[in-house]
């Protein structure tokens, strides 16, 4: 699984350009370069075949202003561009070279302007031409093994190239490579799992829309087309999405462009304190938005919007400060359409116990399991994620679930369903192989226990937070009385987690009066809370080796150090 050897190489070939600019540019500036460079020549080679057509078009248009149309048409694409210059014939002129390049660069439709301008690359173009390295890094980008031409790679290899790159970049720049890339056996599994049993969208001629909140280079929205097409190429998949970081947000912006999808439907803009897509509601919802991130500079923004309760995105309520995914969570679950919308989003562990009763994150635990929105949660394999190592899950959410779904949750415990990878990639150093992903997608649609498959009523994840209270007793001993009743000594406070499906009367009679029978329950702090401690459901008690077991094994140990010493000293 992974990045194909194919991509691999070309990602290779392209960042060894990289090489040239050493000196003049420290290995973390490396991206700036190349990254606009990479997308300039995609543009580049994508209009190659309509070139002259689009040329021969524009001279007879002469100055009337709306050329877009006919231009567009010209090129085969929704962009275009009116330059002389390609990448080739700017090599013809090493000495205007700077000149001819920004006379390119201004070729090309407004659209893609608006790429290039989000990579703010005037700057570097100035800094290349100064050096004497533009003609230099150009001419690296004309060469055979740096083509292209999407008869050579495909929009989706493109794509990979793309986060190959990025990946890389964010590497020599001690960035977090993992806020932008997420591993394709991961996606898979999850359309999998998001398209699973849609009769609709996988047989009839049907348009339905995708989105995705935190949609860095499109990998998740492209990978999911991908899918599509091979089980249906009658339907069509509109994606949407918004990306807060400039760079991958350019990168899919000019990924949709160039495959003729509406690029205008991708935004740039922070999701979680400027929403460019408010009120709109989509088909389908997936996402890898960051986890472990603060949220301290949108805080105006997101408890303003949280006030409006749910005619706002954040109605269930607020996360910590310090950790934002779960107000991910509530954007996607603020998406769904009444008729029914399905979701797969990507969390760390921190959204399924963290919190207790009355918090923030427990009642949008509680928000999204009482109102049956929970299908399934998915525990991946550790390691397998670029950036990080730590546990993560796939949380399945769905409005309009099958009746055997009704007031259930799946927990599917993947955790060992993986590859280890010869080589590592950051600490990415294991794969999910097809064959698991298969499986887990089996698993998930059969609906059935197994070991590693468990199914809970919604009721099971709940809680009711009580507060048992002990009489305060004067020196004498004597119980301190106010208007009648005990006065509650605060010092012996203590609160019991009773389980929804018990009788909190029956659990305080058995669990608490026989320990302190002169407690009580001070029914008006009684809260609602919602935790799924998932690895608890699926711990096995390993029972440690007996004694004389252990003991025979030290004994065969100094046996074998005795005769290892008697070797050395014999010698």
């Amino acid at each position: 699984m992974g990045i194909s050897t194919n991509i691999n190489e070309k990602a290779n070939l392209i960042w060894a350009i990289a090489d040239k600019l050493t000196g003049v540019y420290k290995p973390h500036e490396y991206g700036e370069v190349i990254l606009p460079l990479t997308v300039i020549r995609r543009f580049d080679c994508v209009l190659a075949d309509t070139k002259e057509a689009v040329l021969n078009k524009n001279e007879r248009l002469g100055k009337i202003t709306i050329k877009d149309v006919f231009l567009c048409k010209e090129s085969g694409y929704s962009f275009y561009n009116t330059s002389k210059f390609d990448f080739q014939k700017l090599l013809s002129d090493p000495d205007g070279i700077e000149d001819n390049f920004r006379a390119y660069l201004n070729g090309f439709s407004e659209n893609v302007r608006n790429i290039i301008e989000k990579f703010s690359f005037d700057n570097q173009i100035t800094r290349l031409a100064e050096k004497n390295l533009l003609y230099i890094v150009i001419q690296e980008f004309v060469k055979p093994q740096a083509d292209l031409h999407p008869n050579k790679i495909s929009n989706l290899e493109m794509g990979y190239i793309f986060e190959e790159i990025i990946r890389r970049f964010s590497e020599a720049h001690n960035e977090d490579a993992g806020q932008h890339y997420t591993p394709r056996e991961v996606i898979e599994l999850m359309v999998n799992i998001l398209f699973y049993n849609d009769s609709e969208l996988l047989t009839e001629d049907i348009a339905k829309t995708i989105f995705d909140p935190a949609c860095g280079t499109g990998g998740m929205l492209s990978v999911a087309e991908d899918y599509l097409k091979k089980f249906n190429k009658n339907a069509e998949l509109i994606a949407f999405g918004q990306e807060i970081n400039d760079q991958t947000y350019a990168i899919c912006k000019a990924d949709m462009l160039i495959k003729g999808a509406s690029a205008d439907n991708i935004k740039n803009g922070n999701t979680l304190s400027d929403d460019k897509f408010k009120g709109d509601k989509f088909d389908y919802i997936l996402s890898n938005p960051p986890f472990g991130r603060e949220w301290k500079n949108d805080r105006k923004a997101v408890q303003s919007e949280a006030k409006l309760g749910f005619a706002g995105r954040f109605g269930a309520g607020l996360p910590a400060v310090g950790d934002g995914q779960m107000l991910f969570l509530q954007t996607a679950v603020s998406k769904m359409k009444p008729q029914g919308s399905r979701i797969a989003i990507i969390h760390n562990g921190s959204p399924l116990f963290t919190g207790d009763a009355g918090s923030g994150p427990s009642e949008i635990r509680k928000y999204i399991i009482e109102n049956d929105l929970l299908e399934a949660i998915v525990a991946l394999p550790n390691d397998i994620f670029y950036n990080t190592g730590i546990a993560t899950y796939i949380w399945v959410l769905s409005n309009k679930k099958p009746s055997f779904r009704k007031g259930k949750v799946q927990l599917i415990n993947a955790n060992k369903l993986y590859e280890k990878r010869r080589k590592s990639l950051g600490n990415k150093r294991n794969d999910i192989p097809k064959h698991y992903i298969d499986e887990i997608t089996k698993l998930y649609g059969e609906f059935k226990e197994s070991k590693i498959s468990k199914i809970f009523d919604n009721e099971d994840f709940g809680f009711s937070k009580i507060v048992v209270e002990r009489p305060k007793k004067s020196e004498k001993g004597e119980v301190e009385l106010k208007k009648g009743k005990p006065v509650a000594d605060t010092k012996l406070r203590d609160t019991e987690n009773v389980p929804l499906k018990e009788d909190i009367q029956e659990y305080f009679k058995r669990e608490v009066l026989p320990f302190a029978s002169d407690a009580w329950i001070d029914e008006k702090k009684t809260k609602t809370g919602y935790q799924i401690p998932f690895t608890r459901y699926f711990y096995k008690y390993i029972p440690p080796k007996p004694s004389d077991e252990i003991m025979a094994e030290i004994m065969d140990i100094e046996l074998d150090l005795e005769g290892v010493l008697e070797e050395i000293f014999n010698d």
